[in-house]
């Protein structure tokens, strides 16, 4: 008796052990391949439909189909402007979670600058170009569509640098409301972080840099943004989609962010030697002393109303770099708002929705009748 059961114990025992390893290695295996698809496809954003209604070189402006009818939108249009060196769809990253589509809900008639992909002849293309052709001609068009004298802008980024300069540099134009988000404006302090941690080294020479290349590659500018934060970028954002793999709604999230996120295009070279040269290590802009194509712009000509959106955490942008310019503009009617979060979290992250959308559409939206 004794020795029957010592016999068929381990046999009971081993059994179940080893079922349990071939459904956890089969699980394992469904987990990579999940991982294995999503970190090499793309899914579907910049989806809200849309209109293109004027084109220069490989800059393009598109309207938003409104949803509102046009008796309850408000009259003041809005005009999204984004970075150079990114596309713009994270601001219409995925449906349920858009800005674009919030935006539209409330009643805006939408407007967006994509200043497109430069090509090996667009390598000397400057921010004067942006600033003062690119913009006021898409403006002319935007306002024409829109049949409103006045109008709005959000800029973000490097859009919120080059919307300042033409805010700045064309006060009478019809612009009555302003909005920055992350806006690089002030690199007088080299030690705040950001690409200053590259660009203050004596060393760093963007003009052999644009000499050589032409336009800068966007592998370049990517992964000077990605070193610093290296261990978050290059594992940490890897490591949470292994843990919520299961999680459908993360999953979604993480994989419409990654495709944003390697969707990398070039930047101009010529601007890129003006943003290191002129804005970077000289401060031009906040230092009253930054002249586009003949034209000194002074922040104290800026007189719409303004909106500056601060992220807290901003690795890219640290908040230093956007803080100072509220003393110096001349606009009467200016706020602050400052938002827990990082450089993209706080326009595109999961607490986005409800602090910075509402913040800033409210805020829009009593200074768009």
């Amino acid at each position: 008796m004794t020795d029957a059961t010592t016999d068929t114990a381990p046999a009971e025992f081993k059994m179940p052990n080893f079922l349990d390893a071939c459904t956890a290695w089969h699980q394992a295996a469904e987990k990579m391949q999940s991982f294995n698809r999503l970190t090499t496809t793309d899914a579907k954003i910049g989806q809200t439909p849309k209109e293109l209604v004027w084109t220069l070189n490989k800059a393009k402006l598109y309207r938003y189909v409104p949803v509102v009818p046009e008796k309850d939108r408000k009259p003041v249009p809005l005009l999204m402007v984004f970075a150079i060196m990114n596309r713009p769809h994270v601001l219409d990253l995925r449906p349920g979670h858009s800005f674009v589509e919030y935006m539209l809900r409330e009643g805006y008639d939408l407007y967006l600058m994509d200043w497109g992909e430069p090509g090996p002849e667009d390598a000397k293309l400057k921010f004067d170009d942006y600033v003062l052709d690119y913009l006021p001609r898409a403006i002319r068009k935007f306002k024409s569509v829109s049949g409103a004298k006045e109008f709005s802008i959000l800029g973000w980024c490097l859009g919120a640098l080059i919307s300042t300069l033409y805010a700045s540099l064309r006060p009478d134009d019809g612009l009555k409301n302003l909005i920055l988000l992350t806006a690089p404006l002030d690199f007088s302090d080299k030690t705040a972080g950001g690409f200053t941690r590259w660009t203050s080294n004596a060393a760093f020479n963007p003009d052999l840099i644009v000499e050589k290349l032409g336009n800068v590659p966007g592998e370049m500018i990517d992964s000077g943004a990605k070193m610093l934060k290296p261990i978050e970028n290059y594992l940490g954002s890897y490591l949470m989609l292994w843990d919520n793999i299961d999680n459908p709604k993360t999953v979604e999230a993480w994989h419409a962010m990654n495709t944003w996120v390697r969707d990398i295009i070039p930047m101009a070279g010529g601007a890129y030697q003006q943003l290191i040269n002129e804005f970077y290590k000289e401060n031009r802009l906040m230092e009253d002393s930054l002249v586009i194509r003949g034209e000194q712009v002074h922040l104290s000509h800026l007189k719409a109303n303004l909106l500056n959106v601060i992220a807290e955490a901003d690795h890219i942008t640290p908040p230093c770099q956007s803080e100072r310019v509220m003393e110096l503009v001349g606009s009467q009617d200016k706020e602050v708002f400052r938002v827990r979060g990082g450089h993209i979290g706080i326009m595109a992250g999961r607490g986005a929705e409800k602090t910075t959308w509402p913040h800033i559409e409210s805020w829009l939206a009593a200074r768009s009748s």
